[in-house]
Formats: C-alpha cells, structure tokens, sequence
C-alpha cells in the first residue's frame, strides 16, 4: 500500500505494464485496476412520470423504510445509494417485505455495516473512524497496535498487521474497529457483533483470546491515546 502517491503514466511493455508514481518509482505489474466508482443507473426508467424524484446523482431518495416521494413504490439496493453492498440490499429487501407484505414495519440500520477490501493484506473496517468518532463525540479514546503476527515470524516474512479500536471516552463502548491483516474479513464480522451489541472495552478486556491469532489482539489492547 502507497499513501498520498498518485499513479502519473501507465506504459505496456510486452506482457506487464510499468506504472509510473509521481513519488518516482516504477512499478513492473501484471495488471492495472482503475476504480473509477459508480452512480446509480436510473436514467430512461421513466421515474418521473410516476412522481419519483431522483438526487443530483441519480440516486432515489427514500425514507427508513424504503419509501419513494410516491408513496406506494419502494426502493432498495444501490439504486438508493445508502450502503452500497450486497448484504445491505439484501436485508433492505426483507425489511420491504416485512413492512408491506408481512405483520410488522421493519427497516435497516444503515450504521455499523461492517466491510472488507480483498487486497493483500485485506483491509476491514466496522463503526467509525477515530475522525468520524471525534466528530460525533468530542473525546474518544484509541487503542491499536502494529506488529509482527507469529505466523510471519516463524516462517522470516516482514508482514506486519494494525489493529485498531475506537471507544467513546464517557461509556467506553466500542464505536469502530479496523483491521489491516491476512483474513481481515473474517476477523471483522465477529467484531461488528459485538459492536452491534454495544459492547464496551471492558467487555473486550473480559475476553479471553485465542492464542496465537491476530484476532486475539482486539481483546488485549491496553494503551489507549
């Protein structure tokens, strides 16, 4: 991972790519992914002339309960532009379901989604940012580590991992977990149960781990900042 590094020139050289950084170094890859995002695609659906109004991007506002400005049709997924993941769109569904078809109204919290990036190291994340936090809260407290896991040691490899938990400074409940680590993904959902749950950083301490695992650091971090 480059941070603050921007890609300047991309050249093929036979069967690779050079990738050229405006930090000065070249890189000789396989290959180049451009992700250049997404907007919902909304256009030529006739919205307008069942009186449902669109954002500047294209997006369909709806209320917590999936409700268009024409209040017998229902939006959900990314044409919503909320979460755009394929869980959140699944659930969004069933609580449509619920809601029109079913015994009882029912939405879907849109806060503490959890999410993974699938590079390498995988990257995950669940709740805020210490930024986001500091913004909502005012104080909060930081706790995180950066090391060298067994497995890497053992076999003379220079991975590292980050761990990182974010907690409100006047409950102690935990608001935002991030990893950067092999399997990150699946470290990442066991935590966004325990935040979902309201889980504090005595209930983390109180845990016990799993030793020797990566994921046994979240419940042994004592230094916050």
């Amino acid at each position: 991972m480059r941070l603050a590094t921007r890609v300047t020139a991309i050249e093929r050289l036979r069967n690779a790519f050079l990738v050229y950084l405006s930090s000065g170094e070249v890189l000789e890859v396989n290959t180049v992914m451009a992700a250049t995002g997404r907007v919902p695609n909304t256009r030529n659906l006739g919205l307008e002339s069942v009186g449902i109004r669109v954002d500047a991007k294209g997006a369909i506002p709806v209320d917590s309960y999936s409700c268009t400005s024409s209040d017998h049709i229902y939006a959900v997924g990314d044409v919503t532009n909320r979460v755009n993941l394929t869980p959140v769109a699944i659930h969004e569904g069933h609580a449509f379901a619920d809601t029109v078809f079913g015994s009882a109204r029912r939405s879907t919290d849109h806060e503490g989604v959890p999410f993974a990036v699938f590079s390498q190291p995988q990257v995950a994340s669940v709740g805020l940012s210490e930024e986001a936090a500091r913004a909502r809260y005012g104080a909060v407290r930081v706790y995180s580590s950066a090391f060298r896991p067994m497995r890497a040691a053992l076999s003379g490899r220079k991975e590292r991992v980050l761990v990182k938990l974010v907690a409100e400074a006047a409950t102690a409940r935990i608001v935002g977990a991030h990893i950067v680590a092999p399997d990150a993904a699946e470290i990442i959902q066991g935590l966004a149960i325990a935040l979902k749950a309201g889980a504090t950083k005595a209930d983390f301490d109180a845990t016990l781990g799993v030793h020797p695992t990566v994921a046994e650091e979240f419940v042994t971090l004592r230094n916050a900042r």
